[in-house]
């Protein structure tokens, strides 16, 4: 039975990852008779974005009877989703900074400005076609298909089966090596990390734009291969491949494959309040009912001091049955009892 169960997700996420391929193609299509030039990748993106949502929803309402997937995909609007993404961001930016560091110590960077309006608005267009295309990134390979990877054959071998395919998804990028494979495995993993750290796409969704962004915009370097994310700022780092990553950028190069595990550890350390909050085992009721939140609440009550007063002993009445003769000799037995510890008045004097 638990094999059935575990073939039945399977065959869940090779659908979902045949739907990600063709909703590539569709939005490719559409994207072309849409639009063009500068807006082109922007517009596929959000098709494809639009494609994801509405194909990864009906799939969890109709294969996992899921009654709200889209939260279940891992978008849902909780307290502090906002803080989840700023701090992918920060890490994401970062290990981009660690990456970019080395080149300017060791070898050099040569940088040019462009300052046309044009390019300017440019800027805003690469923005807010990274923010999408991270997202959608994330929906496909962190998402509904990574839960269903997940619950087929566990996390751990999850995570590497996604990152695996999400490296070769980059190996048709424009000066792709063995190097730049490796690296994004590893991206892939840290992605993972991120979303089972917090059972959420927030987390990763704002570590993968910010890498991106810092890579093209921010520093004018290729973003794993393309160079069209970098309208104002241009740079042409000047050094070894090891160090470089030659026309890939750096996520080619061997400082890339030291970074993003340490990234890793950090990403670990940084999330271990979200991790007890929300990546805790499911706990599957049985036995004896309890009340979890009751206990828990007179527990924090007992440590806070203010424990509700314990209500004040009732007294029960226990009558005889009746015609019982013990009952009654015990009626009698109280009476003169009673009696006896009744004073006796004092006797009368006569006049």
């Amino acid at each position: 039975m638990k094999s059935a169960g575990r073939l039945r997700s399977f065959s869940w996420f090779a659908i979902g990852a045949f739907y990600f391929v063709f909703a590539q193609q569709i939005s490719l299509r559409a994207a072309n008779g849409l639009s063009s030039g500068d807006s082109f990748v922007l517009v596929e993106s959000l098709i494809l974005l639009f494609l994801l949502l509405v194909g990864y929803a009906a799939m969890g309402y109709a294969g996992q009877s899921q009654r709200e997937p889209l939260k279940t995909m891992g978008l849902v609007r909780r307290e502090g989703w906002k803080r989840e993404f700023a701090l992918g961001a920060a890490l994401g930016w970062g290990g981009v900074v660690a990456c970019v560091l080395p080149m300017a110590l060791v070898g050099s960077l040569v940088i040019r400005f462009w300052t046309d309006a044009h390019q300017f608005f440019l800027l805003f267009v690469n923005l807010l076609t990274l923010v999408i295309a991270a997202l959608a990134e994330e929906i496909a390979f962190r998402g509904y298909a990574f839960q269903r990877l997940i619950d087929a054959i566990g996390p751990t071998l999850a995570t590497l089966g996604m990152s695996v395919l999400f490296a070769v998804m980059h190996l048709m990028n424009t000066n792709a090596s063995a190097a730049s494979t490796l690296v994004t495995i590893l991206a892939g993993w840290l992605f993972s990390i991120a979303y089972l750290r917090t059972r959420a796409l927030w987390l990763p969704w704002g570590l993968h734009f910010a890498w991106n962004a810092s890579m093209g915009i921010l520093f004018g370097l290729p973003v794993s291969g393309l160079t069209v994310f970098n309208p104002v700022i241009t740079t042409n780092a000047v050094g070894p491949i090891w160090l470089t990553g030659g026309g890939y950028g750096p996520e080619g190069s061997a400082v890339a494959a030291i970074v993003l595990p340490v990234l890793m550890i950090v990403l670990v350390w940084s999330t271990r309040d979200y991790a007890h909050r929300y990546a805790q085992p499911v706990i599957v009721p049985g036995g004896i009912p309890v009340d979890l939140d009751a206990i828990a609440r007179r527990q924090h009550e007992a440590a806070m001091g203010t424990a509700a007063a314990p209500n004040e002993p009732q007294l029960i009445q226990i009558l005889p049955a009746a015609g019982s003769t013990n009952g009654s000799s015990a009626q009698v037995s109280e009476t003169k009892a009673d009696d006896a510890l009744t004073p006796e008045p004092p006797p009368r004097i006569p006049e």
